[in-house]
């Protein structure tokens, strides 16, 4: 059986990728060795939360890392790409409480314990889902060093930090203003508030001067919370409210005096430049309460409801209360007037509650000495973004940054390892749970109920998940990584946390280069959700189109710093890519009588000894070119442009003019030129594998296989280098004007309906200094424009069956005597030219209408017009031709 019969005639997706990605596991290519002496590359992976199946989102992310990836491992690096998953707390628990609520049931009916376990055995089912689609992505992982953020050796590094930074001042326990979800039940960051446009009402409410007949208005968007109010706070410049200096109003419905302030923070232009203060509800009034010492009230409980601070109200729900509330204060007389108001609502960015700004104890991290040295270090190009851009975003958030709430109300994640003594006021922090108070020594402890921030422990990823707090071997060679590829979304939740713990522990950044992908929105860039019902699964794109036409389509589309609106139509193009590289492939097997290797000495041997017709000086200048560009492109993260080189060049120039070139040599009777040819062919083509490889895997490992190559897999292979001594600008540009003129030929055929399967007579008139060069050109400019034969001439004949066309260098007349019936000709051109007469004139009466033209909307109007002109030159064109054929 030939080379050729052994592979398929089309491309089959589904029985190759499975085969070679288990073959590769088998061989061990993904395994990174710490004890290699080449060049290291290393990058972790961002872990996928372990919430359910991957998105587009990963597909993308994955895809691009996997290219950097297969590149440097084929550059001769050492290579490393460290994977695991993300326990996701909050996120997690809310998957498996849905599950339960289904089941009529909560997590306190189970206990903490109960519940636990139900998580694990959630996790373990969607992790192994996730990490059999990362297989059918072609992800390349060092599968050795998985890890899982709930793991032993990752939990040992969060207490380690944990403690460390509590012995550092930098952690600590407070009341604090948070962001509070009551379906969560739990505290959230300000980075997990999502905050969309809402129309509610602006209500005004008058409060009575003390001593005085007179009163103040102000102004709230929720009147519920002015149960809670412990002053009115007014600009120190605005005379309007000079005389209330010192003063004290009465809060309505309360009966309780408060005093008037004066502080900066008040905005004299929104309502009546007289605000209530919240400090148990609102973060600046939290702020202004400190600043001025005022009590603090928490009228809103963490259900929700309404506390027993709010008097009356006490057990109702917080929009119940505000319903309530306000129709007291219209009862009382207290109620000014109420208007519509456009603002942001803060919701909970994993269930959409509206969150609800409370006062709790929780625990926090000092923030602003680690964002200094985080700061300096991009600042000094430690680490660079690309794009560039999103350094100014890093910039912004870092220095504006506001102390880390690291607790949260949850079972699921890292228990924070402080335990309360009953005997003694104070905490005891400790690595192992103690058996003894740390201050009175006394024995009844209970340890803190809360969990860690699921981001505490992601910010650790870089060097926990090789071993830190130990040393290790890994740790030396692997840290700090070379590039994090991730989302812009997540620049703060996790790429800042990281730089911060990285320097903090390591006294290293955790990776030289960040670069920042975008989103995958739908074909017309919205985002995907599932609520829009617009959520494409790229598991159902692979099983359609296959791995690698999805992944070229992601990497094409993945123009730095911009979205991708994701278009199933260019899949179907990328998937006619690869079919078109494997008939390539098949046709070479087909026309191949050598299986040795092609080496480059042999191709250079060939260069040198000018045994290279002009078509393949000129494909082996071009391949150096795009060698060269792929690799300077994907040095510099332009996966964009190097898959689209790539592409141009095998589909346009190696099959479009290459292959056809080499048939001519695979057909003749030298067998020295079919063996050049073939050997030629062969090294091109199994150069472009190793070219697209990191881009499409699978099928180039399939193909490569066939072809003959050295070495045990394509990934493991050299990827090409350019040698810049193999350009021949000559050739190019002989090429370029063959091009021309052959191009030239083939759209005079098309224009005038000539069947391209038709071999016709050309006449050639060019210039004296391009004689010799067309004349050894002759055979291929005869087979690639279907020509009969080329005869050269001084004069170009006119008229008759002939037409005439020009190209750069050349130009020619082709003879059609042989291949047009006149009779049928005039007869085809005459009913078209009826035809569009027709069209010219509807189109002209119509423009000739005033009612039309005075009544019709204007690019109405401006459409005839533009129609009637093309079909007025289209007439002219038909009739040139007609007049033409008549001609003797």
């Amino acid at each position: 059986m030939s080379k050729s019969e052994s592979i398929a005639k089309a491309y089959e997706p589904a029985e190759v990728e499975e085969k070679w990605y288990r073959w590769w596991m088998e061989q061990d290519f993904f395994r990174a060795d710490a004890d290699s002496e080449k060049p290291r590359y290393s990058m972790v992976l961002p872990p996928p939360n372990v919430t359910g199946n991957l998105h587009m989102g990963h597909a993308l992310n994955h895809t691009l890392q996997d290219i950097i990836i297969r590149w440097k491992r084929m550059k001769g690096f050492d290579v490393l790409w460290l994977p695991g998953t993300d326990h996701a707390g909050i996120a997690t628990q809310n998957v498996v409480e849905r599950q339960l609520a289904e089941q009529g049931k909560r997590r306190t009916d189970l206990g903490r314990e109960k519940f636990e376990e139900m998580v694990w055995e959630w996790k373990d089912q969607a992790e192994t889902n996730i990490l059999n689609q990362a297989r059918r992505l072609g992800c390349s992982w060092d599968w050795s060093r998985k890890r899982f953020t709930l793991d032993e050796g990752l939990s040992r590094a969060v207490r380690e930090v944990f403690v460390r930074l509590y012995q550092d001042d930098l952690i600590y326990r407070g009341e604090y203003l948070v962001n509070w979800c009551p379906r969560c039940s739990t505290a959230i960051s300000d980075l997990e508030v999502e905050y969309k446009p809402s129309e509610g009402k602006l209500w005004h409410i008058r409060y009575p001067i003390q001593g005085s007949d007179g009163f103040v208005v102000v102004a709230t968007t929720r009147p519920e919370t002015m149960l809670g109010d412990t002053a009115v706070a007014v600009h120190p410049e605005d005379e309007r409210y000079r005389h209330l200096h010192g003063g004290k109003v009465l809060l309505p419905l309360m009966d309780r005096d408060i005093p008037v302030i004066t502080d900066d923070f008040v905005d004299r232009e929104f309502g009546t430049g007289a605000v209530k203060v919240t400090p148990g509800h609102d973060p600046n009034d939290f702020e202004a309460g400190r600043r001025h010492q005022l009590l603090l009230l928490k009228v809103i409980g963490e259900d929700g409801r309404m506390t027993e601070a709010a008097g009356s109200y006490k057990g109702m729900d917080r929009y119940e209360a505000r319903k309530k509330v306000v129709s007291d204060l219209q009862e009382q007389g207290f109620l000014v007037k109420i208007e519509d108001h456009s603002y942001n609502i803060g919701l909970c960015q994993r269930c959409e509650t509206v969150v609800e700004p409370l006062v709790s104890e929780q625990w926090f991290v000092k923030v602003k000495p680690l964002a200094e040295a985080a700061v300096q270090a991009v600042e000094k190009k430690q680490t660079v973004f690309v794009p560039e851009n999103y350094e100014r975003i890093y910039f912004e958030w870092m220095r504006n940054i506001h102390d880390w709430c690291i607790s949260r109300q949850l079972w699921w994640g890292h228990r924070i390892p402080a335990w309360y003594c009953d005997d003694c006021p104070e905490v005891t922090v400790a690595l192992t749970e103690p058996s003894t108070c740390s201050h009175c020594q006394g024995s009844s402890l209970k340890q803190d109920s809360d969990v860690l921030d699921t981001w505490f422990s992601s910010a650790l990823w870089p060097f926990s998940t090789m071993g830190w707090p130990d040393q290790t071997k890994d740790l030396q060679v692997y840290y700090p990584t070379d590039t994090l590829v991730t989302g812009f979304d997540i620049i703060f939740f996790w790429v800042a946390r990281m730089m911060m713990m990285g320097l903090r522990f390591m006294k290293a950044v955790p990776f030289h280069t960040v670069h920042i992908n975008g989103l995958v929105r739908d074909e017309q860039g919205q985002k995907m959700s599932k609520s829009r019902g617009n959520v494409i699964d790229p598991l159902q794109i692979i099983d359609e189109y296959g791995t690698d036409a999805m992944r070229f389509t992601l990497a094409v589309m993945a123009v730095p710093g911009t979205d991708i609106p994701f278009s199933i139509s260019r899949m179907t193009g990328y998937r006619a890519f690869c079919n078109k590289i494997w008939n390539a492939c098949r046709f070479l097997l087909l026309n191949l009588d050598q299986e040795e290797p092609v080496s480059e000495q042999e191709v250079d041997q060939l260069r040198q000894r000018k045994q290279l017709n002009l078509g393949e000086r000129w494909i082996l200048s071009r391949l150096q070119k795009v060698i060269a560009e792929t690799n300077e492109n994907l040095e510099k993260f332009r996966f964009h442009e190097a898959s689209n080189n790539l592409y141009h060049f095998f589909w346009h120039e190696f099959c479009d003019w290459f292959i056809e070139l080499a048939k001519i040599g695979f057909t003749s009777e030298n067998v020295e030129e079919r063996r050049t040819t073939g050997r030629l062919m062969a090294y091109v083509l199994e150069s472009c594998l190793r070219l697209l490889h990191p881009f499409i895997p699978f099928i180039t490992e399939e193909l490569w296989q066939e072809l003959p190559h050295s070495g045990k897999s394509v990934m493991v292979a050299p990827y090409p280098e350019a040698h810049q001594e193999w350009t021949d600008p000559a050739a190019e540009k002989e090429m370029e004007e063959l091009q021309d003129l052959v191009i030239a030929i083939r759209t005079s055929r098309s224009e005038n309906n000539i069947d391209p399967r038709k071999k016709i007579p050309l006449q050639l008139a060019c210039k004296p200094e391009y004689q010799n060069f067309l004349e050894s050109q002759l055979h291929p400019i005869k087979n690639l424009a279907q020509l009969k034969e080329v005869v050269f001439v001084s004069n170009l004949e006119t008229g008759g069956l002939r037409v005439q066309g020009v190209s750069r260098i050349a130009d020619f007349v082709l003879v059609l005597d042989e291949v047009i019936d006149l009779g049928a000709d005039r007869t085809r051109l005459s009913q078209q030219i009826d035809r569009s007469t027709a069209n010219v004139q509807q189109l002209q009466k119509k423009l000739k209408n005033a009612n039309f033209v005075q009544k019709a909307p204007e690019h109405v109007v401006v459409g005839v017009r533009r129609r009637h002109q093309e079909a007025v030159e289209q007439l002219k064109k038909l009739q040139e031709k007609l007049d033409g054929l008549s001609q003797p």
